[in-house]
């Protein structure tokens, strides 16, 4: 079965109710697009242009409208996965709030089958990005298509790469090793976490898509080269250990990343602006510590000793600025 017959039969199948409410790539009409495109040469305006790197015709309502929908998708998916983890992550009186609101039926199995459906959500329509794109670059040979997943990438709207989708994945992976019942099985498919910090492995979290394709992402900190710690996520998707990016930034590490000076640059891609956004990696954390119990043990004894140090050394550089000495 071809792609585009999946995707169709995959929008409108069981999943059509939830769907409903999520943003999706319009696969059949960029494709129509496309097939109008390879007809447009016979028109005097295209002329040569259709054959080789654009064709002005079309590229103003694919990318346009490409990008629009990619806008849409990230933003529906952020929110989703946002909204769920909350539910799991909140404790005390606003966990029972949250319930509350939903009239308590937001019980494991719904949680669980509410996260399968979110991972085949993203991929899904990554996947639809990824072949319309191929098939603009055939149609035109071109590589206008490769160039557009790369601003996509630097405009941190690429589906596969959104810290979301990390978190996403250690929330399955959490619920699978709570053993709630057998439904977390079914995250196996799709999730799976190497890491053995006792020896020196990198630990890796790798997502299995269809087509037998795998990503896999690094949980190590590019700043102190270890498993993460406490992790956030900034606006461009690089990950660190909280009290790493905080140092960096020149930021109290009891206050957050958040904390630190919109001019603050990433320590990887130096880019501006990405501290205010940043992402608490709850889910992720509760994974690498239930995964790596003595590695984490020791890492939150060393924080709370470079916490403390670094409060005692602010307030006393504050006092010697107020008294003078």
């Amino acid at each position: 079965m071809k792609f585009g017959e999946t995707f169709m039969e995959y929008l409108h199948g069981d999943r059509e109710w939830f769907l409903d409410k999520c943003s999706h790539v319009e696969y059949k009409r960029l494709k129509k697009v496309l097939k109008s495109c390879r007809t447009c040469r016979l028109n005097d305006s295209c002329t040569n242009e259709c054959e080789c790197k654009s064709c002005p015709l079309c590229d103003q309502l694919f990318f346009s409208e490409l990008m629009r929908e990619a806008l849409d998708i990230a933003g529906c998916f952020s929110t989703r996965v946002r909204h769920l983890l909350h539910l799991h992550v909140a404790g005390g009186i606003e966990r029972y709030m949250a319930r509350l609101v939903h009239c308590f039926k937001t019980d494991q199995t719904t949680m669980i089958q509410e996260g399968r459906m979110l991972i085949e959500y993203v991929t899904m329509n990554a996947i639809a990005i990824r072949k319309i794109l191929k098939k603009y670059d055939k149609v035109h040979s071109s590589v206008n298509g490769k160039n557009f997943k790369l601003k996509m990438r630097a405009e941190h709207i690429e589906l596969l790469q959104s810290p979301w989708l990390i978190e996403l994945g250690a929330f399955c992976l959490n619920f699978k090793r709570s053993g709630h019942g057998d439904s977390p099985s079914e995250f196996s498919t799709h999730f799976s976490f190497d890491v053995d910090v006792d020896v020196d492995d990198t630990p890796k979290m790798t997502l299995m898509l269809p087509d037998s394709m795998k990503l896999e992402y690094d949980l190590t900190c590019p700043i102190c080269l270890d498993t993460l710690f406490d992790p956030y996520a900034l606006g461009c998707g690089h990950l660190f250990c909280k009290s790493c990016v905080c140092l960096a930034a020149s930021a109290m590490i009891c206050d957050g990343p958040k904390a630190a000076s919109p001019e603050s640059k990433c320590p990887v891609c130096r880019e501006t602006g990405v501290y205010p956004k940043a992402l608490h990696m709850m889910e992720l954390d509760m994974l690498l510590k239930r995964r790596c119990k003595g590695y984490w043990k020791e890492r939150l004894t060393e924080e709370r000793a470079r916490v403390l140090k670094q409060t005692k050394d602010f307030w006393d550089s504050q006092t010697r600025f107020v008294v003078g000495y």
